[in-house]
């Protein structure tokens, strides 16, 4: 039976978890549970449910270090951000258990007397989870916590870069006592993601992947009138006025364009910034940016991660040699410092001056690669310049996050309600989403179908609305007739 070896991608010769791939007969076998369990779990109260949440809520804080410490191996990003990542499944299991008590519907008016209209919420039935490697805890604990509150049940099916993370979210939820077959996950690559979404037992599809992957698993969904959710990807960018605070923007873009090694659908990919400040910018960022990684000792920071595989810093090093034969100036970084040879897949942080237009400023790297286009403000004023940004900054086929820098808080205020994005930052980066509440997360464009994680909007996705007329009039009244 096929298996998946998952290596560390700082010290690939260190394998962190190995897992079977699931067969088609034991897909066939979790469909089965997951519509038998769906019976049991969909009619239990709200609140009973959230009974279940909390127990696992209660385990994932107990086992915080232990989850943290495995994520950072199977995916090595710094254990920092690691424990950051089991944290965001506290926080939003925290929320959404609060939901429980809060999945409202509504009343209203009838136009005939002695009855009574109201719309409830209702879950829909067995869900697919597909989900990416850079975020393998975080992005389930997105999808099952508002789907499970709803009453749904739930297959995931983990990246196979990243597996382990996926299953140990699992195996936290059966602990807590979720009946059999609410919760469940099944290994192995596109294909089995792709039978799981086409089978009848399944009602919701919900998947963060690529725009390619997304527009086929979609068209799946479609083809079944599935409920779909699309979190797909991102070519994010931060503007910079002339009156921003330098050290911040300093701060922010090394965090937003690096931080998880540039490999979040997030990360800050162009920096559109006015000429007259961007030299001492780029000096600062080239500085900070040679501190991630020792050449001479072949050794990362702490808080660098690698790239997830030689795949994919192939292709990072391939778009960064197609900008520069396109004319793009190289400002730092632009190699492999280590392709598996001596331990782990890195990329070096990477600045280039570019031109609007240039295929990398169009296109998602997914690494350490930061655009930068500078904007010549001779003669201009400051709302001038920003017109042009904010131009730039939508001329591309993605709108997941986009931020500005400015002490102009007219000029800011206009930017975040212009940016075509489904997030915006006022003086912070492109990363940094929130969970709960009014934090929703998802994007405009190709970044996918309007869907919203994260936040109370994700009910959207998990349940479906039923309107109830109750008429005690007891007599046949008839609607825009009598």
């Amino acid at each position: 039976m096929p298996k998946i070896i998952n290596y560390n991608p700082a010290n690939i010769k260190e394998i962190v978890s190995e897992h079977e791939v699931s067969t088609s007969q034991e897909l066939d076998a979790m469909l089965e549970k997951s519509t038998k369990a769906f019976k049991i779990w969909s009619v239990m109260p709200a609140p009973k449910r959230a009974q279940y949440l909390m127990k696992a809520n209660a385990i994932f804080t107990e086992r915080k270090e232990e989850l943290s410490l495995a994520l950072h191996k199977e995916n090595g990003k710094p254990l920092e951000e690691a424990r950051g990542e089991i944290q965001e499944i506290i926080d939003v299991f925290d929320f959404f258990n609060g939901e429980g008590r809060a999945i409202y519907g509504m009343t209203g008016q009838s136009e005939m007397p002695d009855k009574a209209i109201m719309t409830i919420r209702q879950p829909i039935g067995p869900a697919v989870f597909i989900t990416a490697w850079n975020f393998p805890a975080a992005v389930p604990s997105w999808k099952a916590a508002p789907a499970l509150i709803a009453g749904n049940t739930f297959i995931l099916k983990p990246s196979e870069l990243a597996p382990l993370s996926g299953k140990l979210f699992v195996d936290v939820l059966n602990e807590a006592g979720l009946p059999d077959g609410v919760a469940q996950v099944a290994m192995g690559a596109g294909e089995v993601g792709e039978y799981l979404a086409k089978s009848d037992h399944t009602k919701i599809v919900s998947i963060t992947g690529s725009v390619a992957v997304g527009r086929h698993v979609a068209g799946i969904a479609a083809a079944g009138f599935k409920k779909c959710a699309l979190e797909l990807g991102g070519k994010n960018s931060t503007i910079v006025l002339a009156d921003a605070n330098q050290e911040l923007v300093a701060d922010g873009i090394l965090w937003g364009a690096y931080g998880t090694g540039g490999q979040r659908c997030t990360s800050t990919s162009r920096l559109i910034i006015d000429k007259a400040i961007s030299g001492p910018i780029l000096e600062k960022l080239k500085t900070q940016a040679a501190k991630f990684y020792d050449k001479d000792k072949k050794q990362s920071a702490i808080n660098y991660a690698p790239i997830i595989s030689l795949k994919q810093l192939n292709k990072i090093h391939g778009m960064v040699q197609a900008a520069l034969a396109e004319g793009a100036e190289l400002v730092c970084g632009g190699e492999i410092l280590d392709d598996g040879s001596h331990q782990g897949y890195f990329y070096a942080p990477t600045i280039l001056k570019t031109k609007h237009g240039m295929k990398i400023t169009k296109e998602e790297v997914f690494g350490p690669v930061l655009a930068v286009m500078e904007i010549d403000s001779t003669n201009k004023t400051q709302e001038e310049v920003l017109e042009e940004a904010l131009a730039i900054s939508n001329d591309v086929d993605y709108g997941l996050s986009n931020s500005i820098y400015t002490k102009d808080v007219n000029l800011g205020m206009k930017a975040v309600h212009r940016f075509e994005s489904g997030l915006v930052y006022l003086n912070a980066p492109t990363i940094g989403a929130e969970c709960g509440g009014a934090s929703l997360f998802g994007g405009w464009k190709n970044t996918g179908n309007g869907s919203r994680e994260s936040g109370v909007a994700a009910f959207e996705t998990y349940t479906q609305y039923k309107t109830i007329a109750i008429d005690y009039s007891d007599s046949l009244q008839r609607a825009q007739i009598d």
